[in-house]
C-alpha cells in the first residue's frame, strides 16, 4: 500500500473484550483506519502489543546481586540498597542498562511502559535519552525535581517520603498524573494515599476490603506486580495481591513488573506467572497487560482511530497451532520466539 500504509489480515483479538474475528486491519499513518471481516484463511494470530505499567528500569544495573534484607533495606528512599548503588554507577552505564531492558521488552511484545524514575530532572533525561529509537513509548513518573520535567510523579509510600502534598500539587497545576507506591507490605498508607486521589496506585498488596471498595468507588486502577510480590516477600498467597477481590468489585487492575533489580521486565512471564498463582480468567489478564495503555493517553486495543501497536503471532512455529483458546494460550505458553513480528507503529 502507498503513503507509509499497510494491511495486515489474521486471527485478531478486537476491542477491549479481546473478541477473536477473522479480518484485515489496514493502517495509515501509524493509525488503525478500518478493520474488515475476512473470509479467507490465515493462520496469523495478531493481538494488541503490551503496556507494562510500573517498572523500575534504573535498577538493570543491580540485576540478580545476592542481596538480603527487609524491603525497607532494599528500596526505600533515599538510602535503601537500590538507591545508593543508582547513586555511585555512572550515568552512562544507567543510560546503557535502561536501553537494554527497553529493548528485552520489545523483543516480548511491549510498547510502552510507565517508570518511576529516580535521580531528578538528570534521571528523567536518561531515561528519554535510553528509549530514543526503541520501539516502545515511555510514561515517565519523575521523582526528586524529575516531577517538573516528566509526565507526572512517581510517589513512593507516603510514610517514605517528605512534602507529597507540594509534589501533587504542582503536579495536578501541570496537568500531569500522579502515582502512588501504597499498601505493598501492609495497608497502613492506602489511606493516606487515597486522600490525595491519585490517577493511580501501584501494588495494593495487603488492601483492605474497605479500602478496595473506595478504590474501585473512586475509579483508580491498581498496578499488580505479582512476581516482584512474591520474591520480595510481601505476598505468599493468591489473595495478595487481591486479583480476585479486584475483579468481583468491579476495579481495574493493570499488570507491571516492577523492579528490574529483582524481575525480567517480561510481561508474558508475568501473565503466565498471574495465571497460575491467581486463576484470574485469561482475558482479564490479558486486559490488564495492555489497559495500562491508558497512562499514555490510548485505550491499547485494536479499534478504529487507535494507534496501531500491534502483535503478529505465528502459531505454525510451535505447538500453539494445537489452541483451543488464543487469550488462554498467550497469556499461559506464548514466548518471545513466537512473536514474529512486532508492528509497533509509534508517531
Amino acid at each position: 500500500m502507498q503513503d507509509g500504509s499497510y494491511a495486515v489480515t489474521g486471527r485478531a483479538l478486537l476491542g477491549e473484550d479481546l473478541r477473536e474475528e477473522h479480518v484485515t486491519i489496514v493502517v495509515s499513518g501509524g493509525v488503525i483506519t478500518s478493520i474488515e471481516p475476512c473470509s479467507g484463511s490465515s493462520d496469523r494470530w495478531i493481538v494488541p502489543a503490551f503496556f507494562n505499567a510500573h517498572t523500575h528500569l534504573g535498577d538493570t544495573v543491580a540485576m540478580d546481586l545476592p542481596v538480603r534484607g527487609s524491603l525497607a533495606e532494599l528500596v526505600k528512599p533515599p538510602n535503601g540498597l537500590k538507591h545508593r548503588i543508582l547513586a555511585a554507577t555512572p550515568r552512562t552505564e544507567l543510560v546503557r542498562g535502561m536501553r537494554a531492558s527497553i529493548a528485552a521488552m520489545v523483543a516480548t511484545g511491549t510498547a510502552g511502559f510507565a517508570d518511576f524514575r529516580e535521580g531528578g530532572p538528570d534521571g528523567v533525561a536518561a531515561l528519554r535519552e535510553a528509549a530514543a529509537g526503541l520501539d516502545c513509548r515511555p510514561v515517565i513518573l519523575g521523582r526528586q525535581g524529575g516531577e517538573r520535567v516528566s509526565d507526572g510523579a512517581g510517589i513512593s509510600s507516603v510514610h517514605d517520603v517528605a512534602g507529597a502534598e507540594e509534589t501533587v500539587r504542582e503536579a495536578r497545576g501541570a496537568g500531569k498524573l500522579v502515582a502512588f507506591h501504597a499498601g505493598e507490605k501492609n495497608p497502613d498508607d492506602i489511606d493516606e494515599a487515597l486522600e490525595f486521589e491519585p490517577d493511580l496506585l501501584v501494588h495494593c498488596t495487603h488492601a483492605t476490603e474497605t479500602q478496595l471498595c473506595r478504590i474501585v468507588d473512586m475509579e483508580i486502577p491498581i498496578v499488580v506486580c505479582p512476581r516482584s510480590n512474591w520474591l520480595l516477600g510481601v505476598a505468599a498467597s493468591p489473595a495478595h495481591p487481591p486479583i480476585t477481590r479486584i475483579l468481583e468489585l468491579g476495579g481495574r487492575f493493570f499488570l507491571g513488573t516492577d523492579n528490574a533489580m529483582f524481575v525480567q521486565p517480561d510481561l508474558l512471564q508475568e501473565m503466565a506467572f498471574t495465571a497460575a498463582v491467581y486463576r484470574a480468567p485469561p482475558v482479564e489478564i490479558l486486559r490488564a497487560a495492555i489497559s495500562g495503555a491508558a497512562l499514555a493517553g490510548r485505550s491499547g486495543f485494536i479499534e478504529e482511530g487507535q494507534e496501531a501497536h500491534l502483535l503478529a503471532i505465528d502459531p505454525r512455529k510451535s505447538n500453539l497451532s494445537f489452541s483451543n483458546d488464543i487469550r488462554a494460550t498467550i497469556v499461559k505458553r506464548l514466548d518471545s520466539s513466537g512473536v514474529s513480528r512486532n508492528i509497533l507503529t509509534l508517531q
